[in-house]
């Protein structure tokens, strides 16, 4: 295979995309762009809003011209089940009747779990503004390809206040953390494989550090820190995390998931 061919989902609406781009400096999707692009040069990226029906029906009619799919975060809640989020889910379905390798985080493991029969539902444990501590891969994830090389304790940019806490029919719990028992997972549905990731791989902590400052009086007012002074303090400890992310092993889900597409 020499250049792959890679449809990116967005995870946000329009207004949300507004947000990322002043507070992360890129939409969801754009976002995950230049992190494909860092790794994989060559390779064609499409771009595709679900909200948009046009979009959808051109993915859908040209899905064999696609090596793998991504879903990406964004900044919806499932339980609202708006119409867009049915949207979200709808094509996630659609796309689980092709052949595809899938790579859905957050916000996407959230819609693809949906779609293949999963429940989502708020954090019973807490939410992760910004950061997800000790991620634990378990023994059944050091066996998966999506962690290899991966260090089997590890810390990485989150955000989220909803998790998985039904999986879908036979998938294989891959890691965990003490807020969310699901934070790594794959499961088939239909034609698919897909490989999720209740974290982000594909973001820095500072872009974490400018979101939660966008979002900063929703997160006091909703009691996710007890005061203004107790966000301040984890700010702090997200910088100080800044300091020791390292770019390979951040970003080795993606890797790998890169090499599974080019085996496939």
């Amino acid at each position: 295979m020499t250049n792959l061919n890679i449809l990116i989902v967005e995870g946000n609406n329009l207004a949300d995309n507004e947000v990322f781009e002043k507070a992360a400096g890129a939409s969801c999707s754009k976002n995950f762009k230049n992190l494909i692009l860092k790794l994989e040069p060559n390779t064609n990226i499409k771009i595709i809003n679900p909200a948009i029906d046009e979009q959808t029906k051109k993915a859908l009619d040209n899905m064999k011209e696609y090596d793998g799919i991504i879903f990406t975060g964004g900044a919806m809640r499932l339980n609202d089940m708006t119409d867009e989020i049915k949207k979200h889910i709808k094509f996630a379905s659609n796309c689980f009747n092709h052949n595809n390798k899938i790579l859905a985080i957050c916000w996407g493991l959230q819609v693809c779990s949906t779609a293949a029969g999963g429940k989502v539902a708020p954090g019973k444990k807490g939410v992760h503004i910004g950061i997800a501590s000790d991620v634990e891969i378990n023994e059944e994830g050091k066996k998966n390809p999506i962690y290899k090389d991966k260090k089997s304790k590890f810390t990485s940019p989150a955000f989220n206040f909803d998790e998985v806490y039904e999986m879908p029919n036979d998938a294989t719990l891959l890691s965990s953390d003490k807020i969310n028992n699901v934070m790594g997972l794959y499961f088939k549905s239909g034609n698919s494989e897909i490989w999720g990731l209740q974290y982000h791989p594909d973001y820095e902590y500072w872009q974490m550090i400018n979101l939660s400052n966008v979002r900063k009086l929703r997160i006091i007012a909703n009691k996710h820190f007890e005061n203004e002074n107790d966000f301040e303090k984890h700010i702090e400890y997200l910088k100080s995390e800044d300091k020791k992310l390292n770019f390979v092993n951040r970003t080795c889900e993606v890797r790998n998931w890169l090499d599974i597409i080019k085996n496939k």
